[in-house]
């Protein structure tokens, strides 16, 4: 993981989006909108480093949750 990765997701913590089932994901409009703030240049390839986390982060949070 790169530095900006880890800043990046720790940026993105606040926007986890839940249901009563358990966590569904982050808000991809609020990750765009910290792109933009933050100038992303390659948003492409970060958003696609923070899906590979976020999937990781949401099976073990759900599994918590059972």
């Amino acid at each position: 993981c790169s530095s900006d990765l880890l800043i990046m997701w720790s940026r993105v913590q606040p926007q986890w989006r839940t249901s009563m089932g358990g966590v569904i994901g982050l808000d991809y409009g609020a990750i765009a909108w910290v792109f933009r703030l933050y100038e992303v240049k390659d948003q492409r390839s970060l958003l696609e480093d923070l899906q590979v986390m976020e999937a990781a982060a949401m099976a073990k949070l759900n599994e918590r949750s059972s």
